[in-house]
């Protein structure tokens, strides 16, 4: 089992996330700038789950003590998150869920300069840091349930083959399938999608439209 930290877990997908994991038996530590809520959040869970496995800290005790770090901070937080964890996620797995949202017209893909927020991540990070991007595409409705089966892929984007071995993983403990969607480049698919996604919910008068990959065995 690996020692997950969720920075910015105290929101719906980073709760959702951590619940799925702990239920997997993963260590998982819910983190926020403010300890208060992160401890909050992490006896919820607990409590839900009837178990021990979650802890709440601050984001920079938990990037020290993590495996792996998962960021699901909304994009106006990005920036600063990473850099006041920098120094604690050098040689580590680093998966990063923030989509570049734009309000209010999250419905259209508006992409960074650096092409996508988890390139954005790799850039502040260093090349010691294995960055990969996932889990954009499915909403927070369908984590929330532990039991709830979803019906909904993950793209996986990253440049490190072990590190998106490791991710897929993950999304499998949580519920989900998991597909390697190839280098980090692609994040811009990936993240792109979640607008395309709130759109259709939009329309549709839906809450989590998400995506599946076809046509494999």
């Amino acid at each position: 089992m690996t020692t997950l930290s969720i920075l910015g877990g105290t929101g719906h997908e980073g709760l959702g996330l951590g619940l799925r994991w702990a239920k997997a038996g993963h260590s998982v530590i819910i983190c926020s700038r403010a300890i208060e809520r992160a401890q909050v959040a992490a006896k919820e869970i607990n409590e839900k789950l009837g178990n021990v496995n979650v802890r709440g800290m601050d984001n920079i005790n938990a990037a020290k003590e993590a495996e792996i770090v998962v960021l699901t901070v909304p994009y106006s937080a990005h920036q600063a998150t990473i850099e006041s964890v920098r120094g604690y996620v050098q040689g580590k797995v680093f998966v990063d869920v923030t989509v570049p949202l734009v309000p209010p017209k999250v419905s259209r893909v508006q992409m960074p300069a650096a092409g996508s927020a988890s390139q954005e991540a790799q850039n502040l990070l260093g090349e010691d840091v294995k960055v990969v991007c996932a889990f954009q595409n499915i909403g927070a409705e369908h984590l929330a349930n532990p039991d709830h089966a979803i019906d909904c892929d993950v793209l996986v984007c990253g440049d490190d083959k072990e590190a998106k071995t490791a991710v897929i993983k993950l999304a499998a403990d949580a519920g989900m399938k998991g597909w390697d969607a190839g280098p980090l480049a692609n994040a811009v698919i990936a993240e792109g999608l979640t607008s395309v996604l709130i759109g259709l919910n939009i329309k549709h008068k839906v809450k989590a439209a998400g995506i599946k990959i076809t046509g494999i065995n």
